[in-house]
């Protein structure tokens, strides 16, 4: 096999995603080491997570100044967000600017999807087929599949009889959904479903929201950039870049180092009121204890079920939407444009499926255990086999021909979420182990990938053919990941997807590290300083 492969597709790295880290590993491992590097792409353009997810209302709930690139000076002047949070098709343009500003195109392979990896131990190379069946083949292997891209449909019965048109969020066609005037079905409120759901209400001649699981949510309080903060940032650049890398959860801001329990009730309330009417994710950094301490984070879960139930006008939908079962932010906690007045529309019924569940989908609509609900459209807001998924339906093995999907039958088992034992130069981007999810993942990006580009020099640079994680350092590691979350109030959500709890027959492991990104960031610096310690390096 090795002599028909061409020797353009023979490389030094294959890097698998065309999201911001697929990118910016491009960047360094070509622009900064000289490596021969391809990307290989499954859609046809950039953006990764953001070319797929178009769906109504899709924004990011990170403040645009926070979810860029700072590697680079000239690229932060260059580029100027117009909202608080932007929508998905301005991502999209910021993440094509990158892609021409830096001079990716040439080196990704689009319309490119990864159908296997092989590791070729007598020859110290990953394999990589393509569904065409064209083989690459390089020393090392990345994968920057992101957190959130493989989609979680669920397995209802009686899907495929549905004579109207079903949609994941995740897959929203391009030409869009016409959704005027139609009966629409939207179940799920998740972050994906809160962000959809006032927006499909306004298209729709009916809108029926299926939920299971109640939801908090924070108002965005989105608005236009002023000028003057489009020039502090570019001012600023260095201290925002600076700020990101200390904070436990890589945002632009800095948690309260107070307790919700250790000031008088009439000052707790005006400090969550306050953070009420500025909106975004800073509401959950009014005090330090919200995620250590149910009684502290009783006193938010409180206050933000009060303000639902004044919102909402009827008092057993409002009842029906603040019967949460969760911590605040014990789940990734979504911001939002008036997804709970979107209750108050006349063309707006909620439907209560933790108690009524869906029993099946027929020709005409969905089939609860308390009634018929006749649809057109019916729009699946369910989220995503997250973290694990995008990797392991890339059938990969590694030495001795160890299928990723065996090795982690019961859960995700990495170093750092970087490595994986068995897998010899083949790192994760934002992996199970690392914070992933639970951090802005563009300044988790940029650490990760310039960790890899560091270690990736050190090898070549010492003629180091192998670097593997090692197992017990891995167990560790997975131990420090579970202790990390054991120390929060995280674990204790039974429906969570950092949990994998989302997707039937996952296993059940805490993915996520919930140590925060600083120390993170700490640890993987003392591990490099160490001679990468925890990582065999063989020569």
């Amino acid at each position: 096999m090795l002599n028909t492969i061409s020797s353009e597709q023979t490389l030094d790295a294959i890097i698998v995603g065309a999201g911001l880290s697929g990118m910016y590993q491009l960047h360094t491992l070509r622009d900064q080491l000289g490596l021969r590097v391809k990307v290989l792409e499954a859609a046809e353009g950039v953006g990764g997570t953001w070319h797929h997810n178009r769906y109504p209302g899709a924004r990011c709930d990170s403040e645009s100044h926070s979810y860029m690139f700072y590697f680079s000076p000239e690229l932060v002047q260059s580029w100027e967000w117009t909202e608080r949070y932007p929508q998905q098709p301005e991502i999209l343009r910021y993440m094509n600017h990158v892609a021409d500003f830096l001079k990716l195109r040439p080196d990704m392979v689009f319309n490119t999807r990864v159908a296997s990896a092989q590791f070729d131990e007598p020859h110290n190379l990953w394999r990589v087929i393509t569904s065409e069946g064209q083989v690459w083949q390089a020393k090392y292997l990345i994968t920057a599949v992101g957190c959130l891209s493989s989609a979680n449909v669920p397995a209802i019965k009686g899907l495929d009889s549905f004579q109207g048109q079903w949609v994941h969020t995740s897959a929203w066609p391009k030409e869009g959904v016409d959704l005027r005037g139609k009966r629409v079905g939207v179940v799920g409120t998740g972050s994906t479903g809160i962000q959809a759901i006032p927006v499909i209400a306004e298209q729709a001649g009916h809108l029926t929201v299926f939920q299971r699981t109640a939801n908090y949510s924070i108002p965005a309080r989105n608005a236009p950039l002023s000028d003057d903060f489009k020039r502090h940032v570019k001012q600023n650049a260095n201290e925002i870049r600076a700020l990101m890398q200390e904070t436990p959860n890589a945002h632009c801001f800095r948690i309260k180092q107070r307790s919700a329990l250790e000031v008088s009730d009439e000052e707790r309330q005006a400090i969550y009121q306050a953070a009420w009417d500025k909106g975004g994710l800073q509401f959950r950094a009014t005090f330090d204890d919200l995620l250590r301490d149910k009684e502290a984070n009783d006193t938010a879960a409180i206050f933000i079920k009060h303000k639902i139930q004044q919102v909402v006008q009827d008092p057993e939908v409002a009842a029906l939407l603040s019967d949460i079962d969760h911590p605040f932010a014990a789940k990734r906690p979504p911001i939002d444009s008036h997804y709970f007045e979107t209750f108050n529309r006349d063309n707006v019924h909620l439907v209560d499926i933790r108690h009524h569940p869906i029993e099946c989908i027929d020709a005409n609509g969905i089939q609860t255990t308390q009634a018929h609900y006749p649809l057109d459209v019916i729009v699946f807001a369910t989220g995503f086999d997250a973290m694990t998924g995008s990797l392991l339906r890339m059938n990969i093995s590694g030495r001795d021909g160890l299928a990723l999907n065996d090795a982690w039958h019961a859960g995700p088992r990495t170093y750092l979420g970087l490595q994986v034992p068995g897998f010899p130069n083949m790192f994760t981007i934002t992996g199970p182990g690392s914070p992933s999810v639970l951090c802005n993942l563009p300044p988790q990006i940029e650490q990760h990938v310039n960790w890899i580009t560091d270690c990736i020099a050190h090898l070549q640079t010492h003629g180091i053919k192998q670097m593997e994680a090692d197992a017990a350092a891995s167990d560790d590691w997975v131990q420090q990941v579970n202790d990390a979350a054991n120390a929060t109030l995280l674990p204790q959500v039974r429906h969570s997807w950092y949990l994998g709890a989302n997707v039937p027959g996952k296993p059940r492991v805490f993915m996520p590290y919930a140590g925060g990104f600083a120390r993170y960031r700490g640890i993987c610096d003392e591990v490099a300083a160490q001679g990468y310690r925890g990582f065999h390096l063989r020569t």
